[in-house]
């Protein structure tokens, strides 16, 4: 039975994760497309061998995962590798984020995934989007600061991604984090009120 999931979403440094995080501590069941494909590309996970056999032993450490830094670099600089890819992670991600929410106990689940736009919005998988928003400015801060990363480089990831415009035209919901922590904390609490009060009218099907 498919469960109410509520697709979480937005641009890198918005804010998915402490979102996220707040909605765990409400008790809701999060999923999170982002670890499921560091699993698959852990040593020994799903997605290892079928990225050696199209790319080649250099993509993969000495350790047995992915060298991410490497890939990363290759499929910002190559759309067609970049394609390649995804076709391999992104069926695994979705057979796994699928069976993960399938088995979720609880009224309904979030399932955070950080380029949902870009891969088109399956209606049939969500019963909401929500999308964390703020300012590229913002952004750009908050990545530079916690991953240490140079501006043009966040800049291109932020190129990469959808536009801010294109997230909002998909949005049922929106989180506005610009503001302070506490804001946002609220924000939550009044959505997860919201969710519930959906799920419980949601009607599941096989």
């Amino acid at each position: 039975m498919k469960p109410y999931t509520v697709g979480l979403t937005g641009g890198i440094g918005s804010g998915k994760s402490e979102v996220a995080g707040f909605f765990s501590r409400l008790g809701v069941a999060v999923i999170d497309a982002d670890e499921i494909a560091h699993e698959l590309t852990r040593a020994g996970g799903a997605a290892i061998e079928p990225i050696r056999a199209a790319f080649g032993g250099r993509f993969i450490g000495a350790d047995g995962s992915l060298d991410r830094t490497r890939m990363r670099k290759l499929a910002f600089g190559d759309t067609r590798a970049k394609k390649e890819l995804e076709a391999i992670l992104h069926p695994l991600i979705r057979k796994e984020s699928t069976r993960r929410c399938d088995g979720v106990a609880g009224v309904y689940a979030i399932l955070v995934v950080p380029l949902l736009v870009e891969g088109g919005v399956d209606r049939s998988r969500y019963a909401r989007v929500l999308v964390v928003d703020c300012t590229e400015e913002q952004q750009i801060e908050r990545v530079m600061r916690r991953g240490g990363l140079a501006e043009k480089e966040v800049r291109d990831i932020i190129a990469a991604q959808a536009t801010r415009e294109q997230r909002l035209a998909e949005a049922d919901d929106v989180i506005d984090n610009s503001g302070p922590p506490e804001a946002l904390e609220r924000r939550v609490s009044d959505l997860h009120e919201k969710y519930l009060t959906l799920a419980a009218g949601f009607k599941t099907v096989p």
